[in-house]
């Protein structure tokens, strides 16, 4: 959210702020730069806090006594330390009694705890007032006092209003309009919930921060200690700083909650100090991780990352055209690849070391889910992860939603496997996710005996499974046709089986990518395929070994067509993975005879790989076969453009799946491409373009002229459509600026960079800046 610094509106006729200190003082300086308020006094026994004030025209009056200045007042901001709100609260009565205030007059607090506040109004007013509103904005500085108050100090940051029952609408109304002028977010929880919540995220780390330090202190070589502390040291105790007498109030204040909390975090050392005297590295590893990994989690899921709420456009490429790509590229590692290796590793008995692994959005989410079900994962250090798997029974269940990001593979693959577990979970995802259909996997699941709850007519996300325990039989194994080539409903059902009991067959009507099936029988366990049907029995195991990761030719599709539609251009992409599943993009260049060959091909992990160089092309039109459309499913956004740059028609059908992607990729695609000036037309199936190449003579390459303009395009927060149409501009003769870009990290991490590196050139813009 963002806030203008222009002066509003007033909100209230006089607002008098009790306490110039940090957040008083923060607070009306604030009020006063946006015109807030018509009128603006504060009390403070500190004389010449309130001597300035005035004098700096802060404030209109100012007293150390309430009555002096309170009269008129639709607004009162409690802002001193928390042992001494009742005394306050008696002097608010007495003005309300006498006439100075009215009764519906707003009274709010900005203190660290909440229930006592509650309790001190309680002792004083027979009645709450319908205007009493606790609150408290989490926000600080180091500093403290009139002189340290910043008008900026809240904005960004959360202010927490705790509703209650004898509180008027109007009343939270009025308030939240205030602190969200001043650039704060508001969020509404019970007193009780906030003073649990701050006792474990605020006054715990105050508490142990000022206890770090004085043990140190008290060391006979003390001068030492703190001569020689390291960077961490000094951070993580930075807040001890902080007043010690506020403090001192707040720790009595919020005693109940800060001392379960020491409990629960004595628990917690003590059993770390115990691994340690036990030297257990396993388990010791599976904290440290986890602890830097959540970390790292939820700052995503706070923030506005593709990682979380892609409802707001928050990074854009623009792009200036240019028409040749040369080089020698490493592409990141196949994602869907890596999607299993954290799977099948964390379910595997033993020890299981990935190399490749893409630390994308995508993939790291999936990561995060299974330590987040108590699996010890090292890493990603350099795409390397040394997962310690917990065998078929091992998981353990969330303590919260498993958060699945922008990622429908995930989602989906993990619905089945969580479909077999004794425990309850749910899966969820962001904005964009939690729009996708998830009843394609569901209802086949529920055939196995799964019991699943999806949300909405549509059957989307948030996904509620119940536990086998709860339901108190075992999976089923099945036999499902599934009415359309899907490699991820394919894999939730497979990997359902592996728990069901008796065998479970999966008929596609096409071929799909097969990695779970090859990567089963990587890990041990009987994967039985003949034709489009593929099985599995019930009740095997999977044991843990080396896992490397080839490079994905869904990313690589990117410079496949961005060296085949521009001129001079040769790209040589290394050690790329070519399984005949995931071909289709291959096949279907070079049915628009693209100038493509591959060398050095090997296996990796049980996948082959290969060297591919594309070279400009004179690309044509096809029709192109429906038995390929599962072969190249995610790779239609960047093969539209290629078709723009053909000469000629291209037609596709039988590609209902893009539809239920990130995006519909068909609606989307062809908006973009109508845009930059090409012309498509939009079936139920598919996509008709008519390409712009021209024909040249025999052995020529005709890729000099434009073949789009310039314009803005919006992705719709989906990776695939955002890269495509970035290669586009390698034949435009205008600028390109792609909104919605920041997803393009789910599966491509440093794409622009490399896409910069053999010749494009694109600039990355972040909108919030």
């Amino acid at each position: 959210m963002s806030f203008s610094l222009n002066v509003q509106q007033p909100l209230f006729q006089q607002v008098c702020i009790i306490g110039l200190g940090l957040i008083g003082a923060s607070l009306a300086q604030a009020i006063k730069d946006k015109g807030l308020s018509k009128r603006l006094v504060a009390v403070d026994k500190h004389a010449p806090s309130i001597n300035e004030a005035c004098q700096q025209g802060l404030l209109d009056a100012g007293s150390s006594v309430l009555s002096d200045v309170v009269h008129g007042s639709d607004l009162i901001v409690i802002a001193i330390p928390v042992q001494a709100a009742q005394a306050v609260f008696v002097d608010i009565k007495k003005a309300m009694d006498s006439g100075q205030l009215t009764s519906d007059c707003i009274i709010t607090d900005v203190c660290s705890t909440k229930v006592n506040i509650v309790h001190a109004a309680t002792a004083v007013f027979e009645e709450l007032p319908i205007g009493f509103v606790p609150a408290h904005p989490i926000a600080g500085a180091e500093n403290s006092g009139y002189h340290a108050r910043r008008a900026q100090l809240f904005v960004n940051h959360s202010v927490i209003i705790c509703e209650l029952p004898t509180t008027s609408y109007q009343a939270i109304a009025d308030l939240s309009a205030l602190w969200e002028a001043v650039g704060a977010s508001v969020m509404m929880m019970s007193a009780e919930h906030h003073d649990a919540i701050l006792a474990h995220t605020s006054h715990l780390p105050h508490l142990l921060a000022f206890n770090l330090v004085e043990q140190l202190a008290s060391h006979d070589d003390n001068l030492d200690m703190f001569r020689y502390a390291a960077g961490g040291f000094r951070d993580f105790t930075r807040i001890a700083a902080s007043d010690p007498k506020m403090w001192h109030d707040i720790f009595f204040a919020n005693k109940s909650a800060i001392v379960s909390a020491l409990d629960e975090y004595s628990v917690y050392l003590q059993e770390m100090r115990q691994l340690i005297i036990d030297e257990d590295s396993t388990a010791l590893m599976g904290i440290l991780g986890r602890a830097q990994a959540a970390r790292r989690h939820f700052g995503h899921m706070l923030a506005s990352t593709p990682y979380t709420d892609t409802s707001a456009m928050s990074a854009s490429y623009i792009i200036t055209p240019s028409n040749t790509v040369t080089g020698t590229i490493d592409i990141p590692g196949d994602k869907s690849i890596s999607h299993r290796s954290i799977m099948l590793g964390s379910l595997a008995t033993g020890v299981t070391h990935v190399t490749g692994f893409l630390e994308g959005e995508d993939a790291l989410a999936t990561l995060q889910a299974f330590r987040d079900m108590g699996v010890t994962i090292e890493g990603p250090t350099n795409g390397e992860l040394t997962i310690h798997g917990v065998g078929m029974n091992g998981l353990k269940p969330s303590k919260t939603p498993l958060y699945m990001g922008n990622s429908g593979t995930s989602m989906r693959l993990l619905a089945g496997i969580l479909a077999a577990q004794s425990f309850d979970s749910v899966l969820t995802g962001d904005t964009s996710l939690n729009k996708r259909p998830m009843e394609r996997v569901a209802a086949p699941l529920r055939e196995m005996g799964a019991v699943i709850q999806s949300t909405g007519q549509s059957g989307t996300a948030p996904l509620s499974i119940t536990g086998r325990d709860s339901v108190g039989t075992p999976l089923q194994g099945t036999e499902y046709d599934m009415p359309v080539a899907s490699a991820q409903v394919k894999s939730c059902l497979l990997l359902a089986g592996l728990w069901a009991e008796g065998v479970t067959t999966v008929i596609q009507p096409e071929v799909s990518r097969d990695h779970t099936e090859r990567m089963l029988s990587a890990f041990g366990y009987d994967v039985t395929v003949e034709g489009n049907r593929i099985s599995v029995k019930g009740g095997g195991t999977l044991t843990g070994g080396a896992i490397a990761v080839p490079a994905d030719i869904s990313s690589a599709a990117f410079f496949m067509v961005a060296a085949a539609i521009s001129q001079n251009s040769e790209l040589t992409l290394t050690q790329v993975g070519i399984n005949p599943t995931r071909t289709g993009i291959i096949d279907i260049l070079k049915l628009m005879q693209a100038d493509i060959s591959l060398s050095n091909k090997t296996h990796v992990g049980g996948e082959p790989v290969a060297d591919i160089t594309i070279r400009s092309s004179n690309l044509k039109g096809i029709e192109i076969p429906e038995y390929l459309v599962p072969l190249a499913i995610d790779e239609f956004p960047v093969l539209f453009v290629a078709a723009s740059c053909a000469e000629g028609r291209t037609v596709l059908t039988g590609a209902k799946e893009l539809r239920v992607k990130e995006s519909d990729r068909i609606a989307v695609m062809a908006d973009g491409l109508q845009t930059l000036g090409v012309e498509c037309t939009v079936t139920e199936d598919g996509l008709i373009i008519e390409g712009k190449g021209t024909a040249s003579q025999e052995g020529e390459i005709n890729n000099n002229q434009p073949v789009f303009g310039g314009g803005h395009i919006t992705s719709h927060h989906d990776h695939r459509i955002a890269m495509s149409f970035a290669v586009a501009s390698l034949r435009a003769s205008q600028q390109i600026t792609i909104e919605g870009v920041e997803t393009v990290n789910t599966s491509f991490p440093g794409f622009a960079e490399l896409a910069n590196h053999i010749g494009m050139s694109i600039e990355m813009h972040d909108s919030k800046a």
